[in-house]
């Protein structure tokens, strides 16, 4: 009688597996490359966001962790997180970013005294400043891909930007892949927040990190972030409330209402009505309608468009 061979492929550890197929590290070497990692950041980041922004950051490495890919995004906490590849280097790295440092650079590109930006607190991004911190992950795809020197050149491919808590669940049969957690503080004006780097150690074992040397001759593009932050702002959506002033009642009889009671608008011909969007008053209009439909009519603007898209952003 013949029995088939077991299978035992199956029960092989995971860490055992990884570690025979190159994908996990020893602590040591890891250690290693994750500080070249930091020293890249540290060295480079801040000078591209002088040249191109204006503004001084400060960038420096706290230390790293090993762990599952999922298990290490998962501990970052209240980040904006992107997912990326480089061809010819890794398939799947995640940048993260702290949301307050996002905030923080929101405030100081629109112009706020450094003095006056006070420590954020940590909240998922709205979807203007998701906008932002795609532009803050460019810059730090760039700093990745001139520091691992992957072959051919190609740039970093990235997704949108979304919240920690948008990021849906790892598939339950995905196969098990360990990681490297790179923790980086980085420092603008008054506000301290952290940036992150998740990658395979498949990827990280095999990289030979470069800094490339800060020259600070890239061209000045200030504006050119102050632009596409206020465009971002023109073509997003905004809630509007409207508000029509009503004829005055005494309490008794506002006590007394019921379903079906009607209460007039306080004027008699043309019923003022003031536009407010997130919570500061935009146009005065006036109450009518079209057709089936109720409307107001624009008559005069409250502020100015400079002071809207300031209160918008903010």
């Amino acid at each position: 009688m013949s029995t088939q061979p077991e299978n035992r492929s199956s029960a092989i550890d995971p860490a055992l597996l990884a570690k025979l197929t190159g994908g996990l590290g020893d602590h040591k070497t890891v250690e290693k490359i994750c500080g070249e990692f930091g020293h890249l950041y540290s060295e480079f980041l801040p000078d591209v966001f002088q040249s191109e922004t204006g503004l001084s950051i400060s960038v420096n490495y706290s230390g790293f962790q090993m762990g599952r890919m999922p298990d290490l995004v998962a501990s970052l906490g209240d980040f904006s997180l992107v997912d990326g590849s480089l061809r010819n280097w890794c398939p799947n790295f995640v940048l993260a970013c702290g949301s307050s440092f996002v905030i923080g650079l929101m405030e100081h590109m629109l112009g706020a005294a450094p003095e006056t930006v006070s420590q954020p607190a940590e909240r998922p991004l709205s979807n203007i400043e998701l906008d932002l911190a795609q532009m803050v992950f460019e810059r730090m795809a760039n700093v990745l891909r001139s520091g691992v020197n992957a072959a051919g050149g190609f740039e970093a491919s990235l997704e949108l930007p979304h919240n920690a808590k948008d990021r849906p669940a790892p598939e339950a049969d995905a196969p098990i892949e360990f990681g490297a957690l790179i923790r980086m503080t980085i420092d603008i004006g008054k506000v301290t927040s952290q940036i992150a780097l998740v990658i395979p150690q498949k990827a990280l074992l095999k990289t030979k990190v470069e800094t490339p040397r800060a020259t600070g001759q890239v061209a000045k593009q200030k504006q050119e972030w102050a632009d596409r932050i206020a465009d971002q702002v023109r073509r997003s959506h905004i809630t509007l409330e409207a508000r029509i002033r009503l004829q005055s009642l005494t309490l008794k009889t506002i006590s007394k209402l019921a379903a079906g009671d009607i209460i007039a608008f306080e004027d008699k011909n043309d019923v003022r009505v003031e536009v407010s969007a997130n919570g500061r008053d935009m146009y005065s209009c006036e109450f009518g309608r079209s057709g089936e439909r109720y409307t107001v009519r624009v008559k005069d603007n409250i502020s100015s468009e400079d002071e809207l898209l300031r209160h918008l952003m903010g």
